[in-house]
């Protein structure tokens, strides 16, 4: 019975950790592709929205999608999705678009807001921190209450 009392916050601070490393993998590729990225002109295809949540009493959150496809230097067309851009791009709109040569699947069409993106890195590094603590916590008070109330008594 203890044993879960360790294994399933030590299975939450591994998701927590791998999380962490998806986070910051993410912020360092869009920070270089800001960087070093190659910039081109395209078209938005599409604007489209999805919504989660709204059972019961939960809130509703929607998000908007855009569809842009643009060429590459070398001629390649090369069409992605990118999630919360801006409201004010619709379809038929051009936009520049930045890529790194060797993946440009991955172009972002979001302009350069390097203090924007490390707050956003930040907050979710600092929420993953305080709920990997709170696991390691339970398991020191899971730890201590399990040896005080197996240890005989004098």
């Amino acid at each position: 019975m203890e044993l879960l009392f360790y294994a399933v916050p030590l299975l939450m601070i591994t998701l927590f950790g791998f999380a962490a490393f998806l986070l910051v993998r993410r912020a360092r590729r869009i920070s270089r592709t800001w960087q070093q990225g190659l910039t081109a002109e395209a078209r938005c295809l599409r604007a489209y929205t999805t919504t989660r949540g709204g059972g019961g009493d939960s809130s509703v959150y929607t998000t908007l999608h855009h569809v842009y496809e643009f060429t590459t230097r070398e001629g390649r067309t090369v069409r992605f999705d990118e999630e919360n851009g801006p409201a004010t791009v619709l379809e038929g709109d051009f936009v520049t678009v930045r890529y790194l040569p060797e993946c440009p699947q991955r172009a972002t069409a979001l302009p350069p807001s390097r203090g924007k993106l490390a707050l956003g890195t930040g907050c979710g590094l600092a929420f993953l921190g305080v709920a990997t603590s709170f696991c390691i916590g339970f398991m020191i008070v899971a730890h201590t209450m399990f040896t005080e109330f197996t240890s005989p008594l004098p």
